[in-house]
């Protein structure tokens, strides 16, 4: 087995792990991040109801520049932006089995400063 495919199913199963835990509700839904090479996208998932409150992402974003990490600090506050006009205060943080470092890090801290809590 390549080292490739060792990592692939060692991130799902770090993913499916996490949601086995953590669950979104109307009062707090969760965030979800996926973070790919080129583009960061993050949601607000209602699981009660299978429902997306929110959604951004960087793909055909004309506002979204710089580096990956200045991408996904845009992501986290325009998440924020679009909690607030929902009026969602406190969510859920699903970090989709990535480590919490770096660029997920960035759209966390992004999105807290927006006035998100989790």
């Amino acid at each position: 087995m390549s080292n490739v495919s060792t990592k692939a199913k060692n991130l799902i199963r770090r993913k499916y792990r996490i949601r086995n835990s953590i669950s979104g509700t109307t009062e707090r839904p969760r965030l979800s991040v996926f973070v790919s090479n080129k583009h960061i996208a993050a949601q607000l998932i209602d699981d009660t109801k299978h429902h997306t409150i929110a959604a951004v992402t960087t793909v055909g974003q004309k506002a979204a520049t710089g580096t990956m990490t200045e991408k996904a600090a845009w992501v986290g506050s325009e998440i924020a932006k679009q909690a607030k006009t929902a009026k969602v205060k406190a969510v859920v943080f699903d970090r989709n089995g990535k480590l919490y470092h770096g660029r997920v890090k960035a759209l966390a801290d992004a999105a807290r400063a927006g006035g998100l809590e989790f």
